[in-house]
């Protein structure tokens, strides 16, 4: 893995607003995503034709994200709190905080990783040693990756460090690898970087002889051939589970080259291309949504996309992942309000001003050094 000295900062958009619509773009696309994926996961791409056709939008009366949404804003609000200051015990007291010492019953609807982090956490184990069980190189930390791209705008390097803090806890290895490819692609790409840098940007933060660096060149290669040429590049054929870092983040950063970031195309291409579906549209989404902005949303896919229902966490129930983008971006970004001891109100929930969250230039200049 080349060291975080020789991966370089991308200059951010010099103005706030144009990152705020990254940031926008980058979430509310993970979400849309998310919704648009979840009736095809698990599924071959022969299965979604023969119910659907070729999905080309929402397929379920209510669409709504799932684990990879509430996640996203799980990382989010984490990323909030503590900034570039994050660290494995912070990780290791949220999810105590928001959900394993919640009495709202059994965990819910997420995937195999969250619960082995679960059953360790409940048994007294720390990290690293919570990340210890057999779904460790699942893609859970991917799909919560996004925040950190968009909180790190235009340093992969920082954001790749951050997401790693933030899956000490439940991953190792290629789980890891995959969320540092997520997170360091979207802070490339909320620079306004092109496909071609926003790529360099995810192998350069993962080692090179890893699963996660082999599949995502293979799956880049083949995209100018289209979806069917990424699936059968990096997909293991008969393996059953479809949850794979190594695997969804290659299907989703495919999906976005083959459509050259186009969102629409690429979150359906990922959609289409079955397996994981939920997750890698949901990361197609979130590198096309910041590389594009929010307004390349389809406006009926962005109004279908309320807050979070809890489904999963019942702790990120009535967040919204675009109250999640304004908290990390921009004037906005909520690590001012660190400072200020005034980041959360007794809830939980943001402060009612979002004056809260300006920082000043000497604030400024302390969040985004290195």
């Amino acid at each position: 893995m080349a060291s975080s000295a020789c991966i370089p900062s991308v200059p951010v958009p010099g103005d706030a607003t144009g990152l705020r619509e990254r940031a926008r773009g980058a979430l509310l696309g993970l979400a849309v995503g998310d919704a648009l994926g979840a009736p095809a996961e698990n599924m071959k791409p022969s299965e979604i034709r023969a119910r659907w056709g070729r999905i080309t939008g929402f397929v379920a009366e209510r669409p709504a994200g799932t684990d990879d949404t509430e996640y996203a804003i799980f990382s989010g609000l984490l990323l909030a709190r503590h900034g570039s200051a994050l660290a494995p015990a912070h990780v290791e007291a949220a999810w105590h905080e928001w959900i394993a010492d919640r009495e709202e019953g059994p965990f819910r609807g997420a995937g195999f990783s969250e619960r082995g982090t679960l059953e360790n956490l409940r048994r007294g184990l720390a990290a690293p040693i919570s990340a210890q069980h057999r779904h460790a190189w699942s893609d859970g930390l991917a799909m919560r990756a996004a925040p950190h791209g968009v909180f790190a705008a235009g340093r992969p390097a920082q954001a790749a460090r951050l997401v790693a803090v933030d899956g000490s806890v439940s991953h190792d290895g290629e789980g890891i690898y995959g969320g540092q490819a997520v997170a360091a692609g979207v802070a490339a790409a909320m620079a306004g970087a092109p496909v071609v840098a926003v790529v360099a940007s995810a192998l350069a933060v993962v080692p090179d002889d890893s699963w996660t660096a082999r599949s995502l060149r293979r799956a880049v290669a083949a995209a100018h051939r289209g979806e069917r040429a990424v699936r059968r590049a990096v997909v293991i054929g008969g393996y059953p589970w479809t949850d794979l870092a190594p695997e969804a983040v290659a299907l989703a950063f495919g999906a976005y080259a083959a459509a050259d970031a186009d969102f629409r195309q690429a979150v359906l291409t990922a959609v289409n291309m079955g397996r994981d579906a939920d997750t890698t549209a949901a990361v197609a989404g979130a590198l096309a949504g910041a590389t594009q902005g929010v307004g390349a949303i389809p406006a009926e896919w962005a109004a279908a996309i309320g807050p979070a229902r809890g489904s999963c966490l019942p702790a990120m129930a009535g967040h919204h992942v675009l109250e999640i983008a304004d908290l990390l971006s921009g004037e906005e970004r909520a690590a001012a309000a660190v400072h200020r001891g005034e980041l959360l109100r007794p809830d939980g929930g943001p402060p009612a001003d979002p004056a809260a969250y300006v920082l000043t230039a000497d604030e400024h200049e302390a969040e985004v050094r290195p």
